[in-house]
């Protein structure tokens, strides 16, 4: 044993390199279960060239596995490019039926219409004066109390105010008086009564109830008091109630205030319809006429209406000619006062396919496109050309009568292509 050990040291001190090569490498695993201490030197034995050898051959190794890898990256990387290709060549989208459903998707097919020459004019909200009714006293009177305010929404024959009336006292009890007497005339009949006192009666009962109706009681008012037979309800008081349903634009007069016959009490006005007061050239306003259509823009939306008055004098001022047109106000978008945009279409029409401004989007490279519907749910942008623009219609060429396309919902639409990596436009 001990001679071993002096000729692994001999061997060691003459040539190292060949014991790590020779030993390290190829050793005899008998004699190295029977040296544990040999074993254990040559576990940290590979410092020579040999070991450094070795980590270069590894790391030589590792760089080889990163080409390979690299190279591998670059083969997705293609295969990556081509199925981008391959995206920007698809030109279409498909959205299920919820996604439609939520973003406001609406088709419709394309047809041919007619579109008039755009005539563009600044315009005024105003109140319709065919919907509009002034509360009045027709005899001097005092206000006794108030029941509606400025801004409610009221009935047709809602109770607006109460009034106190000396001519209206007078009116009702010379009523009672005479009703009282065409009772009496008419109990006793025509073999008692003579014809001139019968007749007398009933016109001077007509002539009271017209009175008290004229100075603002209605029909239903007078009969009540009539019924009461009590003169003491001759009083003076009455209502004025509503002639229409509709908005109290106004209410310019305070509880206790003495009113003249006349004066507006309350003015009131179905607002659900408008009129839009719009001044024209008269070239302008010889180009329309009397239920053109017409739009107005209100911020960012376009209402439809149609031209239904137009004044045959010119403004001495400003030299133009007011039309109005009617425009329904359901949502109270538009208040009187307010000013807007209108086109209104010429009586010089165009024939051709007519799609909404909103079906119509720019595409990114600048060129005009809607969205047709190449099967259910899926759709494919289609460059068109712009003729025409009137209000919130288009008349433009470029697809086939007949086609469907998205009529409203075309920029979700579009955001949705534009993030699937789809080019958004199709040449």
């Amino acid at each position: 044993m001990k001679s071993r050990l002096m000729l692994w040291i001999l061997l060691s001190l003459t040539a190292p390199g060949a014991l790590f090569a020779g030993e390290g490498h190829g050793h005899d695993d008998e004699g190295m279960d029977d040296f544990s201490d040999i074993e254990m030197m040559e576990s940290h034995a590979p410092h020579g060239d040999e070991g450094h050898q070795h980590e270069k051959e590894g790391h030589g190794h590792q760089d080889d596995g990163h080409e390979e890898q690299g190279h591998d990256h670059g083969g997705h990387d293609e295969a990556g490019d081509d199925g981008h290709g391959h995206g920007e060549e698809a030109s279409d989208v498909e959205l299920s039926e919820t996604q439609r459903r939520i973003a406001g998707i609406e088709t419709m097919r394309v047809t041919r219409q007619s579109l008039g020459d755009a005539i563009t004019a600044p315009g005024e909200a105003i109140l319709n004066a065919y919907r509009t009714t002034k509360v009045t006293p027709r005899t001097p009177a005092q206000v006794i109390k108030r029941h509606a305010h400025l801004g409610d929404h009221i009935k047709k024959g809602q109770r607006l105010i109460t009034l106190s009336s000396v001519e209206m006292a007078e009116a009702q009890g010379a009523l009672m008086e005479a009703g009282v007497e065409l009772r009496r005339v008419e109990k006793l009949g025509r073999k008692v009564v003579s014809e001139k006192r019968f007749v007398a009666a009933q016109i001077a009962y007509q002539q009271a109830y017209a009175k008290v109706n004229a100075y603002g009681m209605t029909k239903k008012q007078i009969e009540s008091l009539i019924e009461t037979g009590d003169a003491t309800h001759a009083t003076g008081e009455f209502h004025l109630l509503s002639f229409q349903k509709g908005t109290i634009i106004s209410d310019d007069f305070v509880v206790g205030e003495l009113i003249e016959p006349g004066y507006v009490l309350m003015e009131i006005s179905d607002e659900s319809l408008l009129w839009i007061e719009a001044r024209l050239t008269p070239d302008d306003a010889a180009r329309i006429a009397l239920g053109s259509p017409a739009q107005v823009q209100v911020g960012q939306r376009w209402i439809s209406g149609e031209v239904v008055r137009a004044r045959h004098t010119l403004d001495e001022t400003t030299r133009t000619l007011a039309v109005h047109i009617e425009v329904a106000n359901r949502n109270d978008e538009i208040h009187p006062g307010q000013f807007v945009n209108v086109v209104i279409e010429g009586n010089q029409k165009r024939q051709g396919l007519v799609v909404p401004v909103a079906a119509v989007l720019r595409s990114p490279d600048g060129d005009w496109q809607l969205f047709v519907e190449t099967a259910q749910g899926r759709f494919e942008p289609t460059e068109v050309t712009v003729l025409d623009t009137v209000g919130d219609r288009m008349l433009i060429e470029g697809i086939e009568e007949g086609t469907t396309i998205v009529g409203k919902g075309a920029f979700f639409v579009q955001s949705e292509m534009a993030k699937g990596g789809f080019d958004p436009h199709n040449h």
